[in-house]
C-alpha cells in the first residue's frame, strides 16, 4: 500500500530544500580555511536560492562543454584535408538540417534539461550528497567518474536496445535516427521522452552510487556531466582520427562504433564502452563492416 504519510514528508523536505538560501558559514567546517576555488564556488551560492543557482551553473557548464566540444569538429568540416577522416564522406548535412537540429536542441535544453537541473540539488542533498567544504581529492573524483561511466554505459545499453523495439522506436527513438550521418551536436537531438529516460543513466547513476557505495560531492557531479558530454559529442562527431581514443583504448567505443549504429540503424547500443555489445553479440555486423572499412582506408 502506498504510504501517503511518507510521500508527504518526502515532498515537504524536497520543497524545503528547493527554498534553501546559500550560507557560506554553513558550508565551512569550524576553523577551516578554504582554498581559492572553494571560496569562489561557495560565494556563488551566498544569499541566493541554492537549487536555482546550481541549476544555472549546471546549465552553463552543459552549454559551454557541449557546444565547445563540437566546435573543433565544425571547423574540420571546412578543412578539405580533414575530409579523409570522415566516416561517411559521401553524406552532407545541409544548412536547413543543421539549423533544425540546433533549434530542437535549444528547446530541449531549456524546457526539458534545465528543469531537471533545477531539481537535482534538492534531490541530491536528500540522498546524502556532500555539498560542503572541503572539495574531494582528484583521485577520488577520477575514480567516481570512471564508475559513473560504467553505470551509465550499462543502463544506456539496455535502455537503448529497448528503444529499438516496435512502438518505442517508431514513436520515440526514430527522431534521433533522423541523421544517418551524425555530427557532434546531434548527440542530444532526440524526442523529449528519450532525453528524459536516457538522461536517467547520467543522473541516477551518481545518486545510487552515493546511496549504496560512498558519498559523492556535488562538484564531482558537474565534472561527471562535463566528461559525459565530452564523450557523447565525440561519439557523434562523424570523424575517426588517428589520435581518437578508440585507437589507444580498445574498449572505448568512439565515433566509428556509434556512427555505424546511425548508418545501419542496428547494433552498437552502448554509449561509451564496447564490452556489452561484444558480450551480447550486438556488434558482429559492425566488426565485419569496420574490418572492410579499415582495409579500404589502407589501400587508398
Amino acid at each position: 500500500m502506498f504510504n501517503t504519510t511518507l510521500a508527504s514528508a518526502i515532498l515537504e523536505q524536497f520543497m524545503a530544500e528547493m527554498q534553501t538560501t546559500g550560507d557560506i558559514a554553513r558550508t565551512m567546517p569550524s576553523g577551516y580555511t578554504p582554498a581559492w576555488a572553494e571560496q569562489k564556488w561557495f560565494s556563488l551560492f551566498e544569499g541566493r536560492n541554492e537549487a536555482i543557482t546550481f541549476g544555472i551553473i549546471a546549465f552553463v557548464v552543459h552549454q559551454v562543454v557541449y557546444y565547445g566540444r563540437y566546435l573543433p569538429y565544425a571547423i574540420c568540416d571546412y578543412i578539405p584535408a580533414m575530409r579523409k577522416y570522415k566516416l561517411q564522406p559521401d553524406k552532407e548535412i545541409s544548412d536547413k538540417q543543421w539549423w533544425k537540429c540546433v533549434r530542437s536542441l535549444l528547446v530541449s535544453q531549456i524546457f526539458v534539461q534545465l528543469p531537471m537541473m533545477m531539481f537535482f540539488l534538492p534531490a541530491a542533498k536528500m540522498i546524502g550528497f556532500e555539498c560542503s567544504a572541503p572539495f574531494p581529492a582528484w583521485l577520488r573524483v577520477a575514480f567516481q567518474v570512471c564508475v559513473f561511466f560504467a553505470i551509465e554505459d550499462f543502463y544506456h545499453y539496455w535502455a537503448h536496445r529497448l528503444f529499438h523495439y516496435g512502438i518505442f522506436y517508431k514513436r520515440i527513438h526514430k527522431v534521433h535516427h533522423e541523421y544517418t550521418a551524425p555530427f557532434g551536436i546531434a548527440a542530444e537531438y532526440a524526442h523529449p521522452l528519450e532525453t528524459a529516460i536516457l538522461g536517467q543513466g547520467t543522473i541516477a547513476g551518481p545518486l545510487f552510487f552515493n546511496y549504496f557505495i560512498e558519498q559523492v560531492h556535488i562538484t564531482t557531479m558537474l565534472i561527471w556531466i562535463a566528461a559525459r558530454l565530452w564523450q557523447t559529442v565525440e561519439a557523434h562527431c562523424g570523424y575517426d582520427f588517428p589520435w581518437s581514443a578508440s585507437h589507444w583504448l580498445p574498449f572505448w567505443a568512439g565515433a566509428s562504433h556509434h556512427d555505424y549504429h546511425h548508418m545501419a540503424f542496428v547494433d552498437n547500443f552502448a554509449s561509451t564502452f564496447r564490452w556489452w555489445d561484444r558480450i551480447f553479440g550486438t556488434d558482429n555486423r559492425y566488426q565485419a563492416y569496420e574490418a572492410r572499412r579499415l582495409q579500404k582506408a589502407k589501400t587508398e
